[in-house]
């Protein structure tokens, strides 16, 4: 799943930076997203510590942001710090998980700052890893395409409809991605590899523009 989600990370962002109305760049690259999201959810039940992966995400969103702002040119925060957002949320809510008003407050709060800061995928972002750690297996799929219908409607995000391709091979083609995952991934590269490649693209396009 790694070697997926980087290589689907890499193609969205050269299309987006260089084949920016070539949809089908776009498209390869909403599969990233949501197994990044999913590995959050993942890493978040395995992690032996808690707080030094809140850490290491913290730092790897702070590396990634020139990066990000440069190759994207944009002012907005990048999608680690989303997910790290979404990763610290997970904290809370199973911190306060008898306080059920608390945990209401908390997300209302998450959301709208994902929202106006603005983050990276925004609000979306800490519903799909939501409908990721707490629905049900069976209900996963049909309500990421919900998701995902909410966000064509409010926000006009019609490639997102896409993003669908990976929850399917999630829940329903796992064997396709266990079979992936027997190309190992150094951990240095998967955990360097967001604001690696936004510094190399950010250069190779200063000197190719």
């Amino acid at each position: 799943m790694q070697l997926l989600a980087m290589l689907t990370m890499l193609i969205d962002h050269i299309g987006a930076v260089w084949f920016p109305d070539d949809a089908v760049w776009r498209i390869v690259g909403r599969l990233a997203f949501p197994l990044y999201a999913y590995a959050i959810v993942i890493g978040y039940f395995r992690t032996r510590n808690l707080n030094r992966y809140l850490l290491r995400m913290a730092l790897l969103a702070g590396l990634s942001q020139i990066p990000y702002m440069l190759a994207f040119r944009v002012w907005e925060v990048n999608a680690i710090a989303t997910l790290f957002v979404c990763l610290l949320m997970l904290t809370l809510l199973d911190r306060y998980r008898e306080q059920r008003p608390l945990q209401l407050l908390l997300s209302a709060a998450a959301l709208a700052m994902l929202e106006l800061i603005p983050f990276d995928y925004g609000a979306y972002a800490l519903l799909l890893v939501y409908i990721f750690r707490y629905a049900k297996p069976g209900h996963i799929v049909w309500l990421h395409l919900g998701l995902n219908v909410l966000s064509v409607v409010t926000k006009g995000w019609g490639l997102q409809l896409f993003s669908m391709f990976a929850s399917l091979l999630i829940f329903y083609l796992p064997d396709f991605l266990r079979a992936m995952d027997r190309v190992r991934v150094p951990r240095m590269l998967w955990r360097s590899f967001y604001p690696l490649h936004l510094a190399l693209i950010a250069i190779a396009w200063r000197m190719l523009s």
